[in-house]
């Protein structure tokens, strides 16, 4: 099938020839100007983000997974929905969500027609000025609020791509604020420790909308609640208002017991893993009270918040990819991601061995990373994905052998070949083994789509679960279930992307 806009082209092609425009822009520099140049190619087509009922997520840890639950409860609830989350794994058309599925590829060729005139326009300008071309996220985020405007979305959840402040998405004014847990990330880009990382994030709370906030460290939460009353704005925070009264383990998931300022909703079946999106769950449902009640939060319906919650994905994070042996993908890209991925690793699997792949880019804390995994994984296979942003392999495994020591690391040239080292390693151990890729988002984009050409998918029944789980009293404490009990459960990603994550 071949397009209007490139009539010699295939829709995949046509798909393959604007992903390798947008991703050969820089990625942003100049953060004081892209609100700028957004509102002006937006002003061109019209301001389409006025028309739009937007819930804006920002957060360190666990704001793509956040989102994607608020999203799913919406559209159980009856609402056309949007979701923009950043970065994506296998299309940038994943960034670009509707009623929960990815833009079409002849729904991005058309947009691009639409919108690509307003881009050049911008680029020009802004070149005649002495500064750069959109960035591709900026394009990325005029896409996204054409797009949504164009399907009449009832509620666009807006994920930030970096920060908040001073972030693309920010020329929207969102009703609901959604903060998930912040840490210190980025030093380059956030100024002052926590606090300047709070400050930035507490940016997209706008005049009089709803906050719901993740419990946040004291320096932090000052820094919100300051910026929430500036603005008078309400804040929901969890630990006052709301929170997990109690959880347990079951195949392929969780089941929680949620308290809010509304109701409680008892013994739901999130199929995601940790105690950590536990509490996304939580904030996410919060969230969508707060959106279905016009800032003040309704008690939603148990049913429609059980399909909701049944039905969220979260690719990528905690995510079983691939059986025989048990292959585990998770984007945990810091130190605090990383200890959340431990416990939920040690709550829900009982591994004999485990074998890491790990790749970082150069800008994250890799010894913090490392050590954060030296008490997890047995061996550790050390590589660097294609982004130009990668941390170098050999100088990687430099500094895994001063944690781990030099007999438990191996070091592999590409994402394939540490993969097939990694699972032929767990496959010759006896007992129960795994393997964990984790550190970057770029190396999960990587290791999924080898795994999904070469391994054994792994599945599971989420009614199986639901019926199962009604029954179980294992209490969280209870020992862990080994993997061949676990299923697929669709932490903590990095910012929107970078240019090199995922080849045209």
């Amino acid at each position: 099938m071949t397009t209007d806009v490139f009539p010699e082209l295939s829709l995949a092609e046509a798909e393959r020839e604007i992903d390798a425009h947008i991703f050969a822009r820089t990625p942003e520099a100049d953060h004081e100007a892209k609100l700028l140049r957004v509102a002006q190619a937006l002003s061109l087509l019209g301001d389409p983000h006025r028309s739009l009922d937007i819930i804006h997520v920002t957060g360190t840890n666990g704001k793509t997974s956040t989102s994607r639950m608020i999203e799913s409860l919406l559209r159980a609830h009856g609402l056309r929905t949007g979701l923009f989350t950043s970065p994506h794994l296998t299309t940038l058309r994943e960034r670009i969500m509707i009623d929960g599925a990815p833009l079409a590829q002849d729904a991005l060729v058309r947009l691009w027609q639409q919108v690509s005139p307003a881009i050049h326009a911008v680029d020009q300008a802004s070149l005649q000025r002495g500064g750069p071309r959109m960035s591709f996220f900026e394009v990325l985020t005029v896409l996204g609020f054409v797009a949504y405007a164009d399907a009449k979305v009832d509620a666009l959840v807006l994920e930030v791509g970096i920060g908040g402040l001073r972030d693309a998405t920010n020329v929207a004014d969102g009703r609901v604020a959604v903060l998930t847990p912040m840490a210190r990330d980025h030093d380059k880009y956030f100024v002052g420790g926590l606090p300047g990382v709070a400050h930035e994030k507490s940016g997209i709370i706008k005049p009089g909308a709803t906050v719901v906030s993740a419990l946040q460290k004291d320096e932090a939460a000052q820094i919100i609640v300051a910026a929430a009353a500036q603005r008078q704005a309400s804040v929901f925070w969890e630990g006052a208002h709301m929170s997990v009264a109690s959880r347990r383990v079951v195949p392929g998931g969780q089941v929680v017991t949620l308290r809010t300022a509304a109701r409680n909703y008892v013994d739901v079946f999130v199929p995601l893993h940790g105690e950590f999106q536990a509490q996304n769950a939580l904030i996410a449902l919060a969230a969508a009270e707060a959106f279905m009640g016009d800032g003040v939060p309704r008690a939603l319906s148990l049913p429609a918040v059980a399909r909701g919650f049944a039905g969220a994905t979260s690719p990528g994070r905690m995510e079983v990819v691939s059986a025989e042996p048990t292959v585990i993908v998770d984007a945990a890209h810091n130190p605090h991601g990383i200890a959340a991925l431990a416990d939920t690793l040690r709550e829900t699997f009982s591994f004999d061995k485990l074998v890491g792949v790990v790749a970082v880019l150069a800008d994250k804390d890799a010894d913090g990373i490392l050590t954060g995994l030296a008490g997890l994984i047995d061996e550790v296979v050390i590589t660097q994905t294609r982004s130009h942003r990668a941390a170098d392999a050999e100088e990687l495994a430099e500094r895994a052998r001063l944690v781990f020591g030099a007999d438990r690391v191996r070091v592999a040239a590409s994402v394939p070949d540490a993969v097939q080292m990694a699972t032929a390693i767990a496959s010759e151990a006896e007992g129960e083994a795994g393997v964990l890729i984790a550190g970057s988002i770029t190396l999960v984009g990587e290791a999924r789509r080898h795994l999904q050409a070469t391994h054994m998918p792994a599945t599971v029944d989420a009614h199986t679960v639901v019926t199962a789980s009604a029954a179980s009293d294992a209490p969280v404490e209870e020992a862990p279930l080994s993997a061949r009990d676990q299923g697929v459960g669709d932490s903590p990603l990095e910012d929107a992307g970078d240019a090199g994550a995922i080849p045209a």
